[in-house]
């Protein structure tokens, strides 16, 4: 994992398509913006857990990689598996 500093109003670039841009720093919160193509998906990690387990209860079929990370996401202290 990479750790950057930035402050208000600095950007973070990924590659040529996705830069990530500090929006504001509050007390306990930080507002980040995130430009990205509208092919690559942007979603907080909690979303997309839920929405995960929310395939499971409905019976439907998650591939592979779904179901690793999600087993992955439930272990502590262990992220979800990079491509």
């Amino acid at each position: 994992m990479l750790i950057m500093s930035r402050r208000e109003g600095e950007t973070i670039l990924i590659g040529d398509d996705i830069e990530i841009v500090i929006a504001h720093i509050g007390r306990s919160r930080v507002k980040v913006g995130i430009r990205a193509p509208r092919e690559v998906t942007v979603i907080a990690r909690e979303l997309q857990l839920v929405r995960d387990q929310n395939l499971a209860a409905a019976g439907v079929e998650p591939s592979p990689g779904v179901l690793s990370g999600l087993i992955a996401r439930l272990q502590p202290g262990v992220g979800p598996p990079r491509s």
